[in-house]
């Protein structure tokens, strides 16, 4: 079957609803993170909805901060994992930062890292605990 992946910036509440609940699946339900953290800088986020096929798959966000730019709380649901989604989702993402964003940075799951570090970003500094997971925080050294 062919994968036609779509990713597309978040315009309606219909889509940042979907965004949410693809979240609120991944993050809260099946990773047991804590749904209060899970909210945060809603308002000051670019969010992103991800499509499999026409279906909702994934999601994902960025947000300008003292640091930078940085990239967050991607999510692909269980079933769309090991499709590519993933990868279009983060290119999105990068592709839609601003052309003048010099730092861009995010903290990746550690079961995550190939991906990243496949797509341009670098591990920097210790690993660290967040929402119960382990972390890196990861640098962006590709170009765009």
């Amino acid at each position: 079957m062919n994968n036609d992946i779509k990713v597309a910036k978040v315009t309606t509440q219909a889509d940042l609803d979907t965004v949410h609940a693809i979240r609120r699946e991944v993050f809260v339900v099946e990773q047991n993170c804590p749904p209060e953290i899970e909210w945060e800088y809603e308002d000051e986020s670019i969010h992103f909805l991800g499509t499999l096929n026409g279906e909702p798959a994934a999601a994902a966000r960025w947000r300008k901060t003292a640091n930078g730019y940085k990239l967050e709380r991607f999510a692909v649901l269980k079933q769309f994992r090991g499709k590519g989604v993933a990868q279009a989702m983060v290119q999105a993402v990068l592709d839609d930062l601003p052309a003048d964003a010099d730092y861009i940075y995010l903290n990746a799951q550690v079961q995550a890292m190939g991906l990243y570090s496949k797509l341009g970003f670098e591990p920097q500094g210790p690993q660290f605990e967040e929402a119960g997971i382990q972390h890196y925080k990861m640098v962006f050294k590709g170009s765009r």
